[in-house]
């Protein structure tokens, strides 16, 4: 069973990547990476799709990398794992397609970056965030770089040093999400935002989205 599924809605021209590891909280581990690249790969060069949607099935977007993979590693293999996700966060921000973050219950350190790396975010209104490496003394490095790109220096800083959760209002509030709505209309809503993207042509959208990173 893959451990995200892609599917897509040829007549809305949105796709679906579906995080499908819920038994282990969605976490980042390198078969689900492997799949979660596989999918934006395929999806990178599908002119019929505008829109890409991330969600995750079971109460927790993601919970971040798969820290059982960590201990066998040397410092340089655990760098190496580290930043292949950040690689695959840039590929999505490379890509034509816009990325819309559709987040219900926990994100946490890499979960936190994937929503922050997206080109939008949704999130339900009992949705959490959260940047916890120093509570286990580790630092959040790389989901911090993304995390600092849309929240004021403060708050990141309160985010890093205390490894507290912080409501979805908050994170509206900070700019790490564009809108909270009532989780039983997360779905509805992220339809309707992705529907709004996806009527325009997949060169305008590839074009504004190029200029506003550069």
């Amino acid at each position: 069973m893959s451990l995200v599924e892609c599917d897509i809605i040829p007549s809305e021209h949105v796709a679906y990547l579906t995080l499908n590891d819920p038994t282990h909280r969605n976490i980042i581990s390198s078969a689900l990476l492997d799949d979660f690249e596989a999918c934006l790969n395929q999806l990178s060069t599908n002119q019929s799709v505008r829109v890409i949607v991330v969600r995750a099935t079971g109460p927790v977007f993601s919970a971040g990398h798969d820290l059982n993979e960590i201990p066998d590693k040397n410092p340089y293999e655990v760098f190496d794992l580290l930043s292949r996700f950040a690689q695959t966060m840039r590929v999505m921000r490379a890509m034509p397609q816009i990325v819309i973050a559709e987040v219900s219950g926990i994100a946490a350190a890499a979960g936190c970056q994937l929503v922050a790396a997206a080109d939008l975010a949704i999130a339900g209104d009992t949705a959490l965030f959260s940047t916890p490496g120093v509570k286990i003394g580790l630092f959040c490095a790389v989901p911090s770089v993304y995390v600092a790109r849309n929240v004021p220096r403060k708050k990141t800083a309160e985010l890093l040093f205390t490894g507290e959760f912080i409501s979805a209002s908050d994170a509206l509030e900070s700019g790490l999400i564009n809108h909270v709505v009532p989780a039983e209309k997360l779905a509805e809503t992220t339809r309707s935002l992705a529907g709004r993207v996806a009527r325009q042509s997949l060169s305008a959208i590839e074009a504004t989205k190029r200029s506003l990173y550069a």
